[in-house]
């Protein structure tokens, strides 16, 4: 890779940063999750392979990204298989298209320098503090991404290559001066329109629904007309936060015994490095420092580390774990101390301690309210995983009712009112619960009582036993209950059939010249006029510019329905061509180029697939 990200990758400061993820995965079992698959990669893409390590790098950094943003959520989201391996396989599927994208750009004489990459990192203002590049905090956040130097750097120039692309395709894409005002004019155009209303509501009175009229309507609608399947609940209600208890002085001291790792902080060190690639180069710099010259300066100067070079050599705070082997042994015992030559894995080093500081334990008096809330907390969550216990025992004890489950706990069960699935009461909306009682599982023979559920715990300090009371089954109402329903739903399909035809007719004859006689006689006239825009959401709006341009003086006639159900009449009188703001008409033009080169790239991504040649790895296979 680049030569210079190559150095940042070999930096002493990652280095570090990778000893400490490094231990992470052995305490996690991390490591047994990445294995998987005789084959060495997981994808070729016209024979470039996307490595093994690659992809369950990629998932990783995708994981840790999913559990920032989703928190509890995708704990519980991922322990569903089917939701790991979808998510797997999208990310495999982007790796695929960054390859395709990549050898695409490579085609096209398309590049990101290692400069430009550089520049990117150390202009993103999430790496920034007051303005600077801050060296710790883009360890900080390129860790907690789950990926390594190299590994992020790459991913930048992947995003900046695609960014490229996008460009070039949205560049091609334009509209010429004559074609963006005839747009505008038209897309900002305004008719003048009058309106007649044939009121369907005054029909309704005058319509009438026979019996059998009323039955045919049931027969033909009973899905209109389905009672959804409701419960009524019982259930008893546990609570970790009302249970909290007090923490005595013994227990608060027994606790802070007990956990001294908790409040102390180890031994630091702080050290300043100089990296070189040669053995000599590093014999130069010791030379240069051993005659008075300024750390700092000749770490700028001369540290191949472009990481730690940029802060005078300095590498930030180290505890044990944090510290590599080479800086342990080289004899560092003194503030200001510098060492001989080190050869390390990066290079060779030369190396100052800046600074120590002792281990340093936290006075109890300073930690007494911390712990006293944990303190608390634990026997509270003690009594709660207790009650749990005694009242699950009671539940399954009598499982004819939720008496003894109520003596166990000390409270009375709470019955809800009738409720189906879009109407669960607020202190239940919960979805273990919400799935324990719709499963079906707690339902008796007949509508008939249940049993009584286990405990149902609920985000971890709150938990339930729940039994269903009564149950009616999903069923379609008796006409007899929807009998008014349906005879006006009969009459008000015959009112609308009714509007139809008589809009029709005198359409017809607005048409033909005799509309004011026929508007007479059905006791309509048209209304003022009224300027409607094309932005217009209504169907009458709507209607109206699909009518035909009014020719020779005389309107355009059309029907349309309204917001109400009514038919109405339209008189189209004018035709104004409208105006477009500058600053609006650009933003339609940047909207339509957007859009046309979205779709243009997305038919450039379906052509690199299909004339792709891609095999993928065993370890895609077992995931599927």
């Amino acid at each position: 890779m680049m030569d210079n990200l190559r150095t940042a990758a070999n930096s002493l400061v990652l280095k570090i940063i990778f000893v400490i993820i490094i231990v992470s995965f052995i305490l996690t079992g991390v490591s047994s999750y990445l294995i998987g698959g005789n084959n060495n990669y997981a994808a070729k893409v016209n024979g470039q392979e996307i490595g093994r390590q690659q992809f369950e790098n990629a998932v990783a950094s995708e994981r840790n990204q999913r559990q920032q943003q989703m928190g509890d959520q995708f704990s519980e989201l991922a322990s569903n298989e089917n939701y790991i391996r979808d998510m797997r396989q999208q990310v495999l599927s982007r790796l695929v298209d960054e390859a395709l994208l990549d050898q695409y750009a490579r085609e096209l004489g398309l590049g990101i320098s290692d400069d430009q990459v550089k520049k990117a990192i150390f202009s993103t203002q999430a790496f920034q503090s007051n303005g600077q590049f801050d060296n710790t905090r883009y360890n900080e956040l390129v860790n907690r991404m789950g990926m390594t130097a190299d590994q992020y750097a790459q991913a930048l120039r992947n995003q900046l290559v695609t960014q490229q692309l996008i460009n070039a395709v949205v560049g091609t894409d334009f509209m010429l001066p004559g074609e963006t005002d005839e747009l505008a004019s038209l897309v900002s155009q305004q008719r003048v329109v009058r309106e007649a209303t044939i009121d369907v509501n005054a029909l309704v009175a005058k319509q009438q629904a026979s019996d059998a009229e009323i039955q045919a309507a049931y027969e033909q609608n009973k899905g209109q007309f389905v009672s959804p399947e409701q419960f009524r609940v019982s259930y008893i209600k546990m609570d970790a936060a009302s249970m909290q208890q007090n923490a005595s002085d013994d227990e608060i001291q027994a606790y802070y015994d007990e956990h001294q790792d908790l409040f102390t902080q180890s031994a630091r060190n702080r050290y300043s490095v100089i990296q070189t690639k040669t053995e000599a180069d590093a014999k130069a710099v010791l030379d240069e420092l051993n005659k008075g010259a300024d750390f700092a300066t000749v770490a700028k100067e001369k540290s191949t580390d472009i990481i730690s070079a940029r802060n005078g050599g300095d590498i930030g705070w180290l505890d044990d774990a944090g510290t590599l082997p080479e800086l342990k042994g080289a004899g560092l015992k003194e503030k200001g101390q510098i060492s001989g030559v080190i050869k390390s894995s990066v290079g060779f080093l030369v190396a100052r301690l800046d600074d120590t500081q002792p281990a340093k334990v936290k006075p109890l008096a300073e930690a007494r309210d911390d712990i006293a809330a944990k303190v608390k907390q634990e026997k509270g969550l003690d009594a709660y995983f207790a009650l749990q216990q005694k009242v699950s025992e009671a539940a399954s004890n009598d499982n004819e009712s939720l008496a003894g489950a109520e003596q166990a706990a000390g409270i009375k069960a709470v019955e809800t009112g009738w409720f189906d699935r879009n109407s669960l009461p607020a202190e239940l909306n919960f979805k273990p619960v919400s799935d324990a009682i719709f499963s079906g599982a707690l339902v008796g023979q007949n509508g008939t009582p249940g049993s009584n559920s286990d405990i149902i715990t609920v985000d971890g300090d709150r938990a339930f036993v729940i039994r269903v009371s009564e149950h009616k089954a999903e069923a379609v109402k008796p006409l007899a209950e929807v009998r008014d329903l349906v005879a006006e739903s009969v009459r008000r399909e015959k009112a609308t059939q009714q509007a139809k035809l008589d809009a029709e007719k005198l359409l017809t004859a607005l048409q033909t010249g005799k509309g004011d006689e026929a508007m007479k006689a059905a006791g309509l006239s048209f209304g003022e006029a009224k300027t409607l825009s094309r932005t217009g959401q209504d169907p009458v709006s709507q209607a109206a510019f699909t009518l035909a341009l009014p020719a020779n003086g005389k309107p355009s006639y059309g029907t349309a329905n309204d917001m109400q159900g009514n038919i109405v009449l339209l008189a189209l009188d004018d035709v104004k061509a409208g105006t477009m703001p500058d600053d609006q008409k650009k933003a339609m033009v940047q909207g339509i180029t957007r859009n046309n080169a979205q779709i243009a790239f997305e038919a450039l991504m379906s052509n690199l697939r299909k004339q792709a040649k891609i095999k993928y790895g065993d370890i895609v296979e077992q995931q599927q």
